[in-house]
């Protein structure tokens, strides 16, 4: 079997792992064996954070809109199910967008959601 060569291939990937280090603080940005390890629990935690950032928003949008809607007389279930039995489907993000920027159109959805409770 013949010999293989592979310092091209190592090289590149080191080269690889080294750019993707550059910023780290210390030695995660000099030593390949720090930024290899550090490499790898960024990219673990930006994989989780990528899903996180959803309920985040989630949350944040859930929160205004149950703001707004209780300056309207409402609570956020008794909104969402005023809008849903009136078959308005806005989603809550930009029913949160509405609540922050267009306080008039939400109190107009407010009161449809209001009628429309049982």
């Amino acid at each position: 079997m013949p010999r293989v060569k592979r310092a091209v291939l190592s090289k590149k990937k080191k080269r690889k792992i080294m750019k993707n280090a550059k910023g780290f603080r210390g030695a995660r940005s000099h030593s390949y064996k720090a930024a290899k390890e550090a490499l790898m629990h960024a990219m673990t935690y930006a994989y989780r954070d990528r899903h996180n950032k959803k309920r985040d928003f989630r949350r944040l949008w859930i929160v205004r809109i149950n703001a707004a809607a209780r300056l309207n007389g409402l609570s956020y279930n008794r909104m969402m199910s005023g809008l849903k039995n009136a078959g308005i489907d806005v989603n809550r993000k930009v029913l949160a967008d509405l609540a922050v920027t267009d306080a008039t159109a939400f109190s107009v959805l407010a009161e449809t959601a209001k009628k429309h409770l049982s």
